[in-house]
């Protein structure tokens, strides 16, 4: 919902015609709700993602704070990403979570 209110005045920037900006704020919607629970699946199956996820908003964070003095080029912040990203899922599936057996005791 909050997706919705803040993309309108974005929309009407580039198009006052309400049924494109109806329709692509439906889709933007649909398609949003479909990407959170396949996030919320990985970060079930990889244990690691989240913390993979965290250093990607630090890395972007950071470049965006210091994009007036340094600027990153493009293929460097999208390698640094993606190894980011594949470096946690490969340490998830590495380092699997310990299991709790009946009596609550980890294995």
């Amino acid at each position: 919902m909050v997706f919705a209110v803040d993309s309108i005045p974005a929309i009407f920037a580039v198009t006052t015609d309400p049924f494109i900006v109806f329709t692509s704020n439906i889709f933007a919607i649909m398609g949003l709700r479909a990407l959170y629970f396949l996030l919320a699946d990985m970060a079930d199956r990889f244990h690691l993602l989240k913390y993979g996820l965290s250093l990607v908003l630090v890395f972007i964070g950071g470049k965006m704070l210091a994009a007036p003095w340094f600027h990153v080029p493009i293929q460097w912040s999208l390698s640094i990403v993606a190894g980011i990203i594949l470096i946690s899922v490969v340490a998830s599936l590495t380092w699997s979570m310990p299991r709790a057996d009946a009596t609550g005791e980890e294995a």
